[in-house]
């Protein structure tokens, strides 16, 4: 094994929370516990109305009852004044306006609901529909004689059951496959699709027939594609001529598992008939139609079986979108996450950029292959993360969270930067008036190939300089996903440095947000260049007087949980505890038990078996410095992960065990790769804390 090498920083570019200094100074002696993360209401933006009408739901936790419920609002830009549409048993989700904003709708047990709103007030709403098995993500338009085209994602049987391939023993217990893909995330397959259907309902009329158009049938692909697929992969034309979706028609069972070569499709409703669009050779995906029905908008990757690809806007014209040519994206931009059409000329989009998210103006023109930039304006800036949003006139209301703050809604210039973003909800601000905050620093530490690495450290609230804090190195997951200014329900900073942790979150290499080379350079070198910027890190923080350099743990998920593994073989003695949940411990069992084989192709290079074996096997295999393991660790893992299944952490643990290294195995039966229920979350909390103070305080 290589010494591990320490490495210098560069001087720090220091940034504080205001809020958390004047925490500081208020003695406030509250801090954020796990019970108080499940208090706080979860607040998403809907859809906002050309008249300046809100529609956002809020998701409030009972923690006894092990279950959550959202409720919907309605809420007036001008005023900030906000009405409770629903607080009823199920949730609510998927609202919208209707044209002019004068009727809005949403869904609820699978079913469209509609109510008029009059003078800020609301009708009852009416249920329209009575879908058999419910309706999942859908949107909705109106027609021009005043119905509605709905359409919306449905489950389609296509393959045999086991009952129905056994009829004679209907109480056997048993699965045969003959392909791959029959497992993903968190499910096994239920031998159905996802497809797009659509139907028209006469809100006047108080029956329906029940009839609906699978615009899809017989094809045995799905969109949206699972498992995170939904109302962002297809979109209905303003005129409800046309839907356009996403799906990889051309790949089934093993291939499916190969590629991510996604394309878009235009379904004519006057027809019948479906075209395949012009796209790239990754993922096409988020279809959005200009206001006119121009245009079509979409982010698409360029390389087929790489996820993690630059995601960028294209534009395309509708009339000409199935023509083979050259595809340029619009605005150079590193990362789109989502964007929404302003008008048929003007495009607001969210991109990552150095450890945030951020809003951006993309004012169109024409060119003379179709629409162009014309001009980009920075709506927004600061350590924070906006996330959803919609835009009324000059108005963009968006979500946005900090590290220190859950979700809220905030009002913004729809023109030019506005500095002073106005705050639309303050769902939590009881809560948070309460709590004592840690300071947050930003620095930018040297790398060991001449980089700049952003790092976010973490300080207890009521912070005191002459004292020495265990100190805790946060590893992220993804690999390719960047440590932002994100508001975890989970893996909270604020929570762990409210337990009297200083906690250091590296953006090492291999994460979006500063480059497409920095991003791209952890594919096939996982266990490499990651693990001495992690080590950079460590060492960095470990000579400031206040860190206990004695006092040093680990703790990450996914492949956050291999870098845990990874560093226990590597560290030297650094850590003396160490935390990996849903982590990567073996490569050679995970490629043949994991799912999709594209991130297992790009990321690690492919099989073990070929001629030349890539180093995820040999040099950058966790399992193969076991025998270097010194630090207590504790193994978390849930049983329906299939993407990182469990026999990784069963390895882990019984190697820890084995060796006589102090050793912890939590295991959670029904939980996927995430921990989704309330009790789960309060028992994950208590038993990570837990493991954590035994061996550093």
């Amino acid at each position: 094994m290589k010494n591990a090498l320490i490495f210098t920083a560069a001087l720090a570019a220091l940034t504080f929370s205001a809020s958390a200094q004047s925490d500081q100074a208020s003695g406030k002696t509250e801090v954020m516990t796990p019970q108080k993360l499940w208090e706080l209401g979860r607040v998403s933006l809907d859809d906002v109305s050309e008249n300046g009408l809100v529609l956002y739901g809020i998701t409030h936790y009972d923690t006894d009852a092990n279950r959550g419920n959202r409720d919907l609002y309605l809420g007036e830009l001008a005023t900030g004044e906000y009405t409770v549409l629903a607080e009823t048993k199920a949730s609510e989700y998927g609202a919208f306006f209707l044209r002019g904003g004068e009727r809005y709708g949403y869904f609820s047990g699978g079913q469209l609901w509609l109510a008029k709103v009059n003078g800020g007030m609301t009708e009852l709403p009416t249920i329209l529909t009575d879908v058999e098995g419910g309706m999942g993500d859908a949107k909705v338009v109106e027609l021009n004689d005043g119905r509605l085209l709905v359409a919306f994602v449905t489950r389609v049987q296509m393959d045999q059951t086991p009952a129905q391939r056994h009829p004679e023993a209907p109480k056997a217990n048993y699965a045969v496959y003959d392909d791959l893909m029959y497992r993903h995330w968190d499910s096994w397959t239920d031998y159905s699709y996802n497809h797009i259907a659509y139907m028209v309902v006469d809100p006047s009329k108080t029956s329906w027939t029940g009839k609906f158009t699978d615009i899809m049938a017989g094809e045995k692909v799905h969109s949206p594609l699972p498992p995170f697929g939904g109302a962002e992969s297809f979109d209905i034309s303003p005129d409800g001529r046309f839907i356009v979706y996403a799906s990889k028609k051309t790949e089934n069972g093993k291939e499916f598992t190969l590629h991510t070569d996604s394309k878009l499709y235009l379904y004519d409703r006057e027809t019948g008939r479906t075209s395949t669009l012009n796209g790239l050779g990754g993922y096409d995906n988020h279809p959005t139609f200009s206001p006119d029905g121009k245009w079509l908008a979409f982010v698409a990757m360029p390389e087929d079986g790489y996820e993690s690809d630059v995601n960028q806007l294209y534009i395309v014209d509708v009339a000409s979108a199935g023509e083979k040519r050259a595809l340029q994206p619009v605005v150079a931009a590193e990362y789109i996450n989502d964007f929404k059409w302003a008008s048929s000329s003007c495009i607001i989009y969210n991109e990552t950029t150095e450890g945030t998210q951020q809003l951006r103006r993309l004012d169109l023109m024409t060119g003379k292959n179709g629409l162009a930039a014309k001009k980009v304006t920075a709506l927004t800036s600061g350590d924070y993360n906006y996330g959803g949003f919609g835009v009324s006139g000059n108005t963009v209301i968006a979500e946005r969270q900090d590290q220190n703050h859950a979700t809220e809604l905030y009002l913004l210039n729809a023109k030019k930067e506005d500095v002073a973003a106005k705050s639309f909800t303050s769902e939590n601000a009881s809560l948070y008036e309460d709590l004592a905050m840690g300071k947050i620093e930003k620095r930018w530490i040297s790398t060991s190939d001449g980089g700049k690495m952003l790092t976010w450290v973490f300080f207890p609230p009521n912070f005191d300089p002459e004292k020495k804090y265990p100190t805790l190195l946060y590893c992220q997951g993804g690999p390719q996903s960047a440590v932002s200014a994100f508001y975890s329900y989970r893996w909270n900073f604020q929570l762990m440095a409210a337990q009297g942790y200083i906690v250091i979150a590296p953006n090492r290499h291999g994460v979006p947000g500063f480059g497409k080379e920095w991003n791209e350079q952890i594919s096939g070198d996982w266990g490499g260049q990651a693990m001495r910027d992690y080590l950079a890190a460590v060492d960095t923080l470990a000579k400031e007087p206040y860190v206990d350099a004695n006092k040093l743990g680990a703790v990450g998920a996914s492949y956050g949980g291999y870098s845990v593994y990874m560093l226990a073989g590597i560290h030297e003695n650094r850590f003396k505890a160490l935390i990996s949940h849903c982590g990567l411990f073996d490569m050679k069992s995970w490629y043949l038990t994991t799912e999709e084989m594209f991130f297992a192709n790009k990321d690690v290079g492919g099989p073990y078996w070929t001629a030349e074996v890539p180093k995820a096997y040999t040099d950058y295999n966790p399992m193969n410095f076991v025998q270097n393991w010194t630090a207590p660790l504790l193994v978390i893992h849930g049983g329906n992960d299939f993407r990182v299944p469990v026999n990784q952490g069963m390895e882990a643990y019984q190697a820890a065990q084995l060796r006589g290294i102090p050793s912890r195995f939590l295991y959670f039966p029904e939980e996927g790769h995430w921990v989704m229920s309330p009790q789960n979350g309060l028992v994950w909390h208590s038993e990570f804390f837990s493991w954590l103070d035994t061996w550093l305080k």
